[in-house]
């Protein structure tokens, strides 16, 4: 199911379009160097096959993984007797690419550096570490990128079609062809083998010549991968979410991670996930463990740096962390009771002696008269009032007893203590929120 032209390559719209160095490289007869970088089965090899039977240059395929620099020395110098005799050139595809050591790399520079050949490498490792500095600076790097959905399913429905695949003699079912895009990861050569093994599986002998039906049993068998019964949009969605952020909550472990993997498994979009643990990292745990959220926050930019699936390693150490810490739920219930006031009307005028002093005219007009700078007062508190009058006394923060915030718990007391003139710890008014 290789293509055999740019316009049957699935995906990868942004490297074959008209002008881009893909198709220079095909319409034109000038010697071009290129390093394709991009995860497994997203087209790197097809690419550089294509380009090989679209033109009319001799095409030479090395494997960094088996072939050494003795290899690829014969090849150059191959390639610059074909030049020299016929004018032919040598399209040279270095596969992994960043497998060579840097001696067998720098045996590839004089051929790129004086057009000896067109030069394609493919590597699926980062080409600024991988690759050396000479042999990238002189080649083109496009980055391709893991095929959609739709992308995949076009590949899955063309083999199923195609003479050159399975030609009509087996049906996906529409439950097993999401399952077989889901286990694909993006990758069309894994969905094209997944789907092979569940073909051969179901394929019948003679019999009455109808298509073999594959559903998301056979596909269940055929790859040993269960079926993740899922819907992104529709209850399981909310479900799983829902038992996933209630189990860290209740502070199993176990079940937390349980339904990470469902998830992951599933194709949740990992930042939708770790939305959520940033949410909870406040909501159920707060000052209880406030790196808590350092380590949410750290999860979610390791899913935007790293991606699946080396991330679902951060996700599950931040469902850990979480998951293990101390509980409180005093920072959600403060700031809600703080805005049920405002919502309601309760909030009056700023204190004259805390109001802005910085305009000409406002020490006339009583701003900032009797404000008490609480850096020149021991332990930087001083008796003062800081709320409107409205909800002066108020408590919206409750501290907890739980983990780190009994800590905090006692620092307010002592603040609130001295806030309120030296009356105790439960001096002053308490209003609605006592």
């Amino acid at each position: 199911m290789r293509p055999r032209s740019l316009d049957e390559v699935v995906g990868q719209r942004h490297l074959l379009g008209p002008g881009t160095p893909i198709r220079q490289l095909v319409d034109r007869d000038a010697p071009m160097s290129l390093v394709l970088w991009g995860p497994p089965g997203t087209g790197k090899t097809t690419l550089a096959t294509v380009v090989s039977h679209v033109t009319s240059r001799r095409f030479v395929e090395i494997s960094a993984v088996s072939d050494g620099v003795k290899r690829v020395r014969a090849e150059i110098d191959l390639a610059r007797r074909e030049l020299g005799m016929s004018g032919r050139q040598t399209l040279l595809f270095v596969d992994e690419v960043h497998r060579f050591n840097k001696a067998q790399q720098d045996a590839l520079l004089p051929a790129v550096e004086n057009r000896w050949v067109s030069f394609i490498g493919a590597t699926t490792e980062n080409p600024f570490f991988s690759v050396i500095s000479p042999l990238l600076s002189r080649s083109l790097l496009l980055t391709l990128e893991p095929l959609g959905e739709d992308e995949l399913r076009e590949v899955v429905r063309r083999a199923v079609a195609d003479e050159r695949g399975l030609n009509g003699r087996v049906e996906l079912d529409a439950a097993a062809e999401d399952h077989l895009i889901r286990l694909a990861g993006g990758d069309a050569r894994r969905t094209l083998t997944y789907l092979e093994a569940a073909a051969l599986a179901v394929e019948r002998d003679g019999g009455d010549g109808a298509p073999a039906r594959i559903g998301v049993e056979v596909l269940e068998r055929a790859v040993d991968r269960a079926a993740v019964r899922y819907d992104r949009e529709g209850d399981q969605h909310y479900d799983v979410i829902s038992a996933f952020i209630k189990s860290i909550r209740g502070s199993d472990v176990d079940a937390a991670l349980h339904y990470l993997a469902r998830m992951i498994e599933a194709g949740e979009d990992p930042r939708f996930i770790a939305r959520r643990l940033i949410v909870h990292a406040s909501e159920d745990i707060g000052m209880a463990d406030p790196t808590a959220l350092q380590t949410a926050i750290a999860a979610a930019h390791a899913v935007e740096f790293v991606g699946l699936p080396e991330a679902r390693i951060n996700l599950a150490q931040a469902v850990i962390h979480l998951s293990l810490a101390p509980k409180s739920n005093a920072v959600v219930t403060a700031v809600d009771a703080a805005l049920g006031d405002v919502r309601k009307g309760d909030a009056g005028p700023v204190p004259g002696h805390l109001r802005d002093t910085h305009y000409k005219g406002a020490a006339r007009i009583g701003h900032g008269e009797g404000y008490k700078y609480a850096h020149d007062h021991p332990g930087g508190v001083v008796q003062q009032q800081y709320a409107p009058d409205a909800i002066h006394g108020r408590r919206y923060y409750r501290p907890t007893r739980h983990g780190a915030e009994a800590r905090f718990s006692d620092v307010l007391a002592r603040i609130r203590s001295v806030l309120r003139g030296g009356k105790g710890p439960d001096g002053g008014r308490s209003g609605g929120h006592e």
